[in-house]
């Protein structure tokens, strides 16, 4: 009778999958020295972003689903001068918001470029995602890949040695085999989830990548 065989294996999986979402961040601000006109500037481009954004908004076709912008906040403060005295006061109107939009290149284009002509919006960064429920369905189908991944590798293992029969004895996230502290848990990541280079026309050109989730899972068999 032979002596059971363990085998000790790590399986992994890696899912590609086409961005569902957009999230676009963005900024409003001025300067300038007196501060009715600063806040007047700030207050007449929120204007301006409310209708770009609201005019496309449509929480259930999109293109953008649904946005908000934080209240305007108006700071001052005197610089200081390359000589170390201090400038006259300077004031400073600023308010920042979101937008979420299906993941439609050529409607995020459209939208970040109408939003970064005018002179006082910037855009922070735009984001590409997968909704929670899809970014959970593609979590549990790479555990699954990864497990099957191990038990092949075991397979492969156990013919070496002449055995036929592998039975799963144990599975765990990486580190956690036989009680070992957990290393780090293996998350979704974007590969360069945002890339922005202006063209010729002096819009944006979006190039989206798509979103990886890479799984991994400790397994021992016996053999």
């Amino acid at each position: 009778m032979l002596t059971p065989l363990a085998l000790t294996v790590q399986g992994s999986a890696r899912i590609e999958l086409a961005p569902e979402r957009a999230i676009l961040r963005f900024s409003v601000a001025a300067d300038g020295p007196e501060r009715a006109a600063v806040v007047d500037t700030v207050t007449a481009a929120l204007s301006t972003v409310s209708t770009l954004i609201g005019d496309r908004h449509d929480a259930g076709s999109g293109p953008v689903l649904d946005w908000s912008a934080d209240h305007l906040a108006v700071s001052a403060q005197r610089p200081w001068t390359n000589d170390g005295s201090q400038a006259p006061l300077v004031h400073r109107a600023s308010a920042s918001g979101r937008a979420t939009l299906t993941a439609d290149a050529a409607s995020v284009a459209e939208l970040v470029d109408a939003l970064s002509v005018h002179p006082s919006v910037t855009i922070d960064s735009l984001e590409w995602s997968l909704t929670d429920a899809r970014l959970a369905a593609a979590r549990s189908e790479a555990r699954t890949l990864a497990v099957g991944d191990a038990l092949g590798r075991a397979q492969v293992l156990a013919a070496a040695v002449g055995r036929s029969e592998v039975v799963a004895v144990a599975l765990a996230d990486p580190g956690m085999l036989d009680g070992a502290a957990p290393g780090p848990m293996p998350m979704p990541r974007a590969e360069k989830a945002m890339a922005m280079a202006m063209d010729s026309g002096g819009g944006f050109a979006l190039r989206p990548q798509p979103i990886v989730i890479e799984v991994a899972v400790d397994a021992r068999f016996r053999a």
